[in-house]
């Protein structure tokens, strides 16, 4: 979808009761991509033997932190689900207040966190 290229990525956070399904297909291609085996990808990136772990925010454990749009750092090889969201329909993130709301202070957060960490780091570096 269009909109999806300035997105910053609302639905890679989890929502309570909700849940991304990886498939034994999703875990191979991500075994590919980062050259592991399945079982690597196992331990490292799922909990629950079926879904990404997540950071204290709730957004995924692939999703940039530095930047606003085109945060998937495995675009290439994310899931199906993610792949097909938002199934064809408009995106619920934009015509839905409640679930922007439960959003926005998590993602603002992460990002200033991130930004505060880049400033941190660029002035240790003066």
């Amino acid at each position: 979808m269009i909109y999806c290229n300035y997105c910053p990525g609302y639905c890679c956070y989890r929502l309570k009761g909700s849940v991304l399904l990886i498939t034994a297909e999703d875990i191979n291609r991500l075994a590919r991509h980062f050259k592991i085996p399945d079982g690597e990808v196992r331990k490292r990136y799922l909990e629950n033997r079926n879904t990404f772990k997540v950071r204290e925010d709730g957004s995924c454990i692939f999703q940039a932190t530095d930047k606003m749009t085109q945060r998937c750092t495995v675009h290439e090889a994310r899931p199906v689900q993610c792949r097909r969201f938002p199934y064809d329909q408009p995106c619920p993130y934009l015509e839905r207040e409640d679930l922007l709301e439960a959003i926005l202070p998590r993602l603002e957060q992460s990002l200033r966190s991130a930004w505060k960490e880049e400033t941190v780091e660029k002035v240790d570096t003066i």
